[in-house]
């Protein structure tokens, strides 16, 4: 049995009080929500923070405000069913509703919160096991190693980014509010993960995710697919987020963001693909030439579910089932 090592849990009252005690604490803290994450990677000894901060009971963290017309404000502490079932969530960003609906089992959305999906700790098969099997390959480099087992050669950790709301929020170019003791600051999505399975957020170990801000719904659509080995509980192997602006009566596509991630240690914008959007009608040339720009980009690595080859190989059709669903939403 794999038990909880021995730590200090403290309840703050207020996002103030919480950011204190991170910063009373430093480096051996660690904030909570609903654990889904944390308390298992601490019993696989992934994490051992001495100090647990739960934020999951802060009111400022769990409201949903806003619409489609002004933005919308998700607490971070909003649990991932509220988020599912909210009706200004599936009226005004069905899309939101829809990855949320994704992302494991009903009992665990229970638990889980926005935060913890936005913040989830990247995954890889060396890593996500037990401290007794990781001990037997001598550790690996994302933890107490100085190998990585997925490819020995490289000095970088290659672990995956496997987050379903993360490509869909980088998208529609959603933006992340950060709370600490120093103040608060706002940064794009985007700008929230960077290309490294150890060091996978450009946040401060001391600040918190408060919330994250969704732009209005001024004319433009977005979408996200999934592809994994069951229908339930699974992450992703591949996650496909697109964000199209869409002309009104022409149909020319005058803007395109396509995300993908389960593929690599960050979220992977497609540039080439997006170029292959833009400029004419959403057809099935400029379709087909945005879902071979991302087969060809699209490099996963033998470090999750499925052989590697096949999980790009996936890339095109999953591409173009989000832009059919887009391109039927006229």
């Amino acid at each position: 049995m794999m038990r909880l090592p021995k730590f200090a849990y403290l309840v703050p009252r207020t996002v103030g009080d919480a950011v204190k005690m991170m910063g009373d604490a430093g480096m051996e803290g660690q904030f909570v929500a609903g654990g889904t994450d944390l308390y298992p990677n601490m019993k696989r000894r992934q994490q051992t923070p001495r100090t647990v901060i739960s934020v999951g009971r802060l009111a400022e963290l769990s409201r949903i405000e806003g619409d489609g017309v002004s933005g919308l404000r998700i607490g971070a502490g909003v649990s991932l069913t509220d988020l599912v079932e909210h009706p200004v969530v599936n009226r005004d960003y069905p899309m939101v509703a829809a990855a949320a609906r994704t992302i494991s089992t009903p009992i665990l959305r229970n638990m889980g919160t926005v935060g913890g999906n936005l913040l989830l700790d990247t995954r890889c098969n060396y890593y996500d096991q037990n401290y007794e099997w990781r001990r037997g390959i001598n550790f690996c480099l994302k933890k107490d190693g100085d190998v990585c087992w997925v490819a020995p050669g490289s000095s970088k950790c290659w672990a995956v980014q496997s987050a379903d709301l993360v490509p869909l929020m980088v998208a529609v170019g959603a933006r992340a509010r950060l709370v600490s003791t120093l103040g608060e600051r706002e940064i794009d999505a985007a700008a929230l993960y960077q290309d490294d399975g150890i060091n996978y957020l450009r946040k401060r170990h001391d600040e918190l995710l408060a919330d994250i801000h969704l732009p209005p719904r001024d004319g433009w659509r977005a979408t996200y697919k999934k592809l994994r080995r069951r229908g339930a509980f699974d992450f992703p192997v591949l996650g496909v987020a697109v964000r199209l602006d869409v002309e009104e009566g022409g149909g020319t596509v005058r803007g395109a963001k396509v995300i993908l991630g389960g593929i690599a240690p960050a979220p992977l914008e497609i540039k080439e693909a997006q170029d292959a959007l833009v400029g004419g009608a959403l057809d099935e040339e400029r379709m087909r030439g945005a879902a071979e720009a991302c087969y060809v980009k699209a490099r996963p690595l033998d470090n999750t579910d499925f052989v590697m080859n096949w999980r790009k190989q996936m890339t095109k059709p999953y591409v173009m089932r989000a832009l059919e669903e887009l391109r039927q939403a006229d």
